[in-house]
């Protein structure tokens, strides 16, 4: 019989139980789609974050000193550090959340960043309105802020606000300029901050501990000089003790983030992928009843001369129709529901088109695994047992 035939005759056979056939196909349907949901995401989330880390420059370093009793670095020492070879310029930072901020009747809280005027350089932050802080804000201890858009937003209505005050825990703070928006990330929004001089957060927070620095490199080229002439001071500080501080550049951070978003992007994809071995048995069940209550039909045609690989490939066909089918539709609820995430909770999704046709070839492979035992079963009946089959 020819192939084209035998198609007709399964596509026949799949439609004249629609609902079934639905029901076998959830579990390659939910399978299919939630693969490609769960890529999507991870590859979008991945390169939310490499592109961040990458804005940075790839000629950034972090150090940073754990330990509540660890001992914090000096002014002083950061002054020596900067003029080690490799090193360009040293923006020590002080970080504290949950800091209250008031105008009017408007209140709200936010991130405090404490730095140097080279923080902007050293980070590539830029202004949209307005100037970073300065030099002099920095040596007088000047009551002076710059303010993401978000907070600005949320304090003020607006982000013309370059020139107003504000309330930073209980004191006065002038407006001098706007952070350039850069958006949410996975690890929270990077607009809703405020920075201010160093020596200024010291005094209002009353801690001097300094006790993370971004330093940056001369150039790509100069890191791995840099990092040890870094490692070599803090070493000798610390009397070789490396579980007081940490450093890595941006290329280690790039890697290690990659590293981790793939594994867990894997895992959540075999996660899922665990549906579509689900579905596989399940077409694999109905197979089987089909044959038990098709076994007088498969007699008769036994008889009349089909031969066993015909029979087979019939039942292949249905199996196989019935995956792939059920992988068209998991595609597109994969698509749909990529996307739909992505608007509803502003994440970015990647679908790759290797991702979706792997997807689709795996729905069938398993359509062909699952329904090779039926088709078999079928195939090997015996035409007079059959045609007495009740």
């Amino acid at each position: 019989m020819k192939f084209s035939k035998l198609l007709k005759i399964s596509i026949a056979s799949v439609w004249s139980n629609k609902v079934r056939s639905f029901l076998t196909m959830l579990g390659i349907i939910i399978g299919i789609s939630s693969v490609i949901i769960m890529l999507a995401i991870g590859e979008g989330t991945k390169k939310q974050i490499t592109d961040s880390i990458e804005s940075l420059g790839t000629n950034l370093i972090t150090v940073t000193i754990t330990g509540n009793g660890t001992a914090s670095l000096t002014q002083d020492e950061i002054a020596e550090l900067s003029s080690k070879p490799g090193i360009k310029e040293i923006s020590p930072v002080f970080t504290q959340s949950n800091i209250n901020i008031k105008e009017g009747d408007q209140t709200s809280t936010t991130t405090i960043e404490a730095s140097t005027p080279n923080y902007s350089e050293v980070k590539k932050v830029e202004v949209s309105d307005g100037r970073f802080i300065n030099d002099r804000d920095q040596e007088n201890r000047y009551k002076s802020l710059v303010i993401g858009t978000e907070t600005a937003n949320n304090i003020f209505g607006t982000t013309n606000v370059v020139g107003k005050t504000m309330y930073v825990n209980g004191i006065e703070f002038n407006i001098v300029g706007v952070i350039k928006s850069i958006g949410t990330s996975t690890t929270g929004s990077s607009d809703d901050r405020i920075i201010v001089p160093l020596s200024t957060a010291q005094r209002l927070l009353m801690n001097t501990n300094i006790k993370s620095l971004y330093v940056e490199a001369e150039d790509k080229d100069k890191v791995s000089e840099a990092m040890s002439y870094l490692q070599l001071f803090l070493n000798k500080k610390y009397n070789n003790n490396t579980q007081s501080y940490r450093v890595f550049d941006q290329t280690s951070l790039l890697n290690t983030v990659n590293t981790t978003t793939s594994s867990l992007t894997t895992m959540l994809a075999g996660i899922a992928g665990i549906s579509l071995i689900v579905g596989g048995i399940g077409i694999m069940n109905i197979m089987l009843v089909s044959v038990i209550e098709r076994t007088r039909e498969i007699g008769i045609r036994k008889a009349i001369g089909a031969k066993r690989s015909t029979i087979l490939m019939q039942f292949l066909i249905e199996s196989v129709c019935i995956s792939g089918l059920g992988g068209i539709i998991g595609v597109l609820i994969g698509f749909t529901g990529s996307y739909g995430i992505q608007s509803l909770f502003k994440l970015n999704v990647i679908i790759s088109n290797n991702v979706v046709i792997g997807s689709f070839l795996f729905s069938v492979g398993v359509g062909i695994i699952f329904g090779m035992y039926p088709a078999n079963k079928a195939s090997k009946l015996n035409s007079i047992e059959a045609l007495r089959f009740e």
